[in-house]
């Protein structure tokens, strides 16, 4: 949901994915909550609604989170929240639902939610900037395909395979996106798992092998949009 920044080299949210989710909630006021990644992905959250309540499993991440007064983060497993029971509108999770325990985060979510509460879990695949370089993009990615976790195939298919025991709700299309140079492109690239692990059973860096053919697809541009087409699965938790 959210345009890559080159600082972070991952996704962040922007304003018009945010605004998105309130119309779709009962309440005047609300109440979010985010399990992952509690950072960058929270801030266009915390735009629409008075309280977000953002949580991860890892000490770590959370320690680096970056303050925001209408942000509250936790250290907690998405299982097990900490969060008090019918306390929250919306549930979000951000590229993340593959790791989970999905029948005992389901279980949470059906126990957090208000009434006509929402959980929304989204996903985004490979990046797209133009034909040439989608070329050499897709080539990458089938070079390190076998180092991927298998779990990988759950967020190509927008969690079309897993359980999704909600009331369907159809979402507006969002994509992500963000002005990059070539060497942001690069650098991303480098963050995928599946290019560290070949390089760390290989001893070979996929992406500086292939440099030279990313930059002369990519042209004389300084900059080009570089889009993620978000997959996202929608839904309403009904009380008995």
């Amino acid at each position: 949901m959210c345009p890559p920044t080159t600082a972070a080299i991952g996704p962040a949210t922007p304003p018009h994915c945010s605004r998105g989710w309130p119309p779709l909630l009962r309440p005047a006021s609300a109440r979010g909550t985010a399990p992952p990644e509690p950072d960058r992905r929270r801030f266009g959250l915390a735009a629409y609604f008075p309280e977000v309540v953002a949580t991860e499993a890892s000490v770590t991440q959370v320690a680096a989170a970056t303050v925001h007064p209408g942000v509250d983060y936790r250290v907690a497993l998405a299982e097990a929240s900490g969060l008090e029971s019918a306390s929250v509108d919306l549930v979000t999770v951000a590229q993340a639902l593959h790791w989970f325990d999905v029948e005992r985060f389901y279980a949470e979510v059906r126990r957090v939610l208000r009434p006509g509460g929402i959980l929304a879990v989204w996903s985004y695949d490979l990046m797209r900037v133009g034909p040439a370089v989608d070329a050499c993009i897709d080539r990458l990615h089938d070079e390190v395909a076998p180092f991927w976790p298998p779990e990988r195939g759950h967020v190509a298919s927008g969690y079309r395979a897993l359980p999704f025991p909600f009331e369907g709700i159809k979402a507006p299309p969002f994509a992500m996106s963000a002005e990059w140079a070539l060497t942001d492109l690069l650098g991303y690239l480098r963050t995928w798992s599946a290019v560290r692990r070949n390089r760390e059973a290989t001893d070979r860096d996929a992406v500086a092998a292939n440099e030279a053919e990313f930059a002369q697809c990519w042209g004389a541009s300084l900059t080009r949009t570089v889009r993620w087409p978000l997959q996202l699965r929608v839904g309403a938790v009904q009380r008995l």
